[in-house]
């Protein structure tokens, strides 16, 4: 996952809040590519457009034995309208640099998972959140003076089976630091812990939702 020039925690400090990720916004993301590789004007959004939360995009493709494999995850950790959901389904599907562009041709194959980013909480130290419940977000200085800051979203931990202190030590060598990691290393980490709302659905979910539309359309 990759934050899109959003990794600060500056902003991201929030009270605890009911926001729900709700179906509509995963069909509009898959509106928003579709779109994209039609060249048409984009549907407007059916959700409540007054909304703004950090949120974050992904999408996963079939691949082998039906396994969803990772194909794009972008987002923001400061505040965004919910309509930005447009920019981050474009620059998930298009512009994470660890795949090569998304092509229409594998739409079939997409699901779509919108996360909200609720309830950041400055934590008490590196160990202080639940796997499965939190996200983590890591900031720290490193013995060159290097400003490094790193993010995983509540479900990747689980779904590497990481232990807090795996995700930890994967934090801090995302973050570009690559040197090896020792215990003065990991106290000069400040740790944020967040939780989140998701929703995922798949190309033909919004297939099916949409149907009528285009069928009226023709």
């Amino acid at each position: 996952m990759a934050t899109d020039g959003c990794a600060s925690s500056s902003g991201s400090e929030s009270s605890a809040t009911t926001l729900s990720a709700e179906e509509a916004h995963c069909l509009y993301c898959f509106d928003v590519i579709a779109s994209h590789f039609a060249r048409t004007r984009c549907p407007e959004p059916a959700f409540d457009t007054a909304i703004q939360c950090p949120l974050f995009v992904t999408w996963y493709k079939q691949g082998q034995h039906s396994h969803m494999d990772l194909r794009g995850c972008i987002g923001c950790l400061k505040p965004l309208p919910i309509t930005s959901l447009r920019d981050y389904a474009l620059s998930s599907a298009l512009r994470d640099q660890r795949f090569k562009p998304m092509q229409e041709r594998e739409m079939p194959m997409l699901q779509c998972t919108v996360s909200l980013l609720t309830d950041f909480e400055q934590a008490l130290d590196i160990y202080d959140w639940t796997i499965g419940t939190h996200g983590v977000l890591i900031d720290f200085i490193d013995p060159c003076g290097t400003s490094r800051t790193a993010v995983y979203l509540p479900e990747v931990p689980p779904e590497q089976g990481w232990t807090k202190a795996q995700t930890i030590d994967s934090l801090i060598h995302k973050s570009g630091y690559m040197q090896p990691i020792t215990d003065n290393m990991r106290s000069r980490i400040r740790l944020t812990r967040y939780q989140s709302s998701l929703m995922t659905r798949s190309y033909d979910d919004w297939l099916k939702a949409r149907q009528p539309v285009i069928g009226a359309g023709r």
